[in-house]
């Protein structure tokens, strides 16, 4: 294993490791701009702190302090680098979108997309690459061949359940088509967790990004049985013991567990298998604090920004990374995600995401209440 950066960020000491830093094409067509060739920097992880310094701040859209507990990094940087920082909470669509409409004036410098968003930002040409030094220890699933997203930390769709309402948490897709309760998928229409929850079912009955039809068939089964809630599944709701079993990601499920009593959920990932995906920092090709956002980059996949990341029950992305026990109890255990799958062609799944609100209308909805 190579050096770990937690000494690094920890104690100060100098790093003479040497990282790329790919610079962006400066054209304004993407598609000019993948013709030519990446320009490859080498700049070690000393100089890139100094020049980060030297900008003085970062800011971020996407990435609020509630969400993955950014704000632990956010306070690391500040305290240890000096790096001022701010945020405006939006969602991967509007982050894109604004890179792309503030290029000339730019306001924010990094962002944190969901995994299928990297690909929509590297079409719209408003990324720069950023390998980091922890380039080999990312799954290829989870990173841009050239480092313009990687991501930071993973999600798996998981059965969130009252266990004062459902005495037999469901374990598995086959627990939850044979109970009796009520499910919530979420909005599938146009939420991407409720889409995911559809696709991992997909999966788990031999489907994936391309062959989304297992999904459909298996809750539109659920839906004729009036098993299908319209309900949404907020914290409030949750609380009030309006909703008996959801779908959601695997660090909401917790976060939920834990803020609203851990003897009366049950967080599990579903047996037979379920999609994992995760959020990636994208890096603005226009940022006015580049060398900030890299270096943040760069602490996020630490081991003390993995750590920060899950202590906001967000599972982190490198393995590698040692838990300290109190936040290692915050998680699943390791052996939960075995037959866990990630989307691998995720400009097929851009294409099966396009036709499901219509089939879920035609398929499910319609036989909802």
């Amino acid at each position: 294993m190579k050096q770990s950066l937690k000494k690094k960020f920890g104690i100060g000491l100098v790093l003479t490791l040497m990282v790329l830093v790919v610079a962006a094409c400066g054209n304004k067509d993407n598609k000019d701009a993948d013709a030519s060739p990446a320009v490859a920097e080498q700049i070690s992880v000393a100089d890139l702190e100094a020049k980060a310094k030297e900008e003085g701040s970062v800011v971020s859209v996407g990435m609020p302090d509630t969400w993955a507990n950014w704000k632990g990094t956010w306070e690391d940087l500040q305290s240890k680098f000096g790096l001022a920082h701010s945020d405006t909470d939006m969602s991967s669509a509007e982050e894109i979108a604004k890179f792309d409409a503030e290029k000339d004036k730019p306001s924010a410098d990094i962002g944190d997309v969901g995994i299928a968003f990297g690909s929509v930002a590297i079409d719209k040409g408003v990324t720069q690459a950023y390998k980091t030094t922890y380039w080999d220890e990312i799954p290829d699933w989870a990173k841009d061949d050239d480092g313009h997203w990687i991501v930071g930390y993973q999600g798996t769709i998981s059965f969130l359940t009252n266990t004062d309402l459902v005495k037999n948490a469901p374990q598995s897709w086959e627990d939850l088509k044979n109970g009796d309760y009520k499910i919530i998928v979420g909005d599938v229409t146009k939420a991407a967790q409720a889409q995911m929850a559809v696709l991992a079912a997909a999966m788990a009955f031999g489907g994936d990004e391309k062959n989304i039809e297992p999904g459909i068939a298996f809750f539109e089964e659920l839906a004729k049985k009036g098993r299908l809630s319209n309900a949404e599944a907020t914290l409030a709701n949750i609380e009030k013991g309006e909703v008996e079993v959801t779908l959601q990601w695997d660090f909401n499920a917790l976060n939920t567990k834990d803020a609203l009593g851990k003897d009366k959920f049950n967080v599990a990932i579903p047996k037979e298998g379920s999609v994992v995906s995760g959020y990636a920092t994208i890096i603005n090709k226009y940022a006015l604090h580049p060398n900030a956002a890299k270096f943040a980059r760069e602490y996020i996949l630490s081991d003390e920004g993995q750590i920060n990341l899950a202590k906001g029950y967000a599972r982190p992305i490198r393995d590698s990374v040692k838990l300290p026990e109190d936040v290692a109890a915050k998680l699943l255990p390791l052996e939960s995600y075995t037959n866990v799958k990630p989307v691998n062609d995720y400009k097929a799944w851009e294409a099966t995401a396009k036709t499901l609100p219509e089939l879920w209308q035609e398929r499910v909805l319609v036989h909802m209440s």
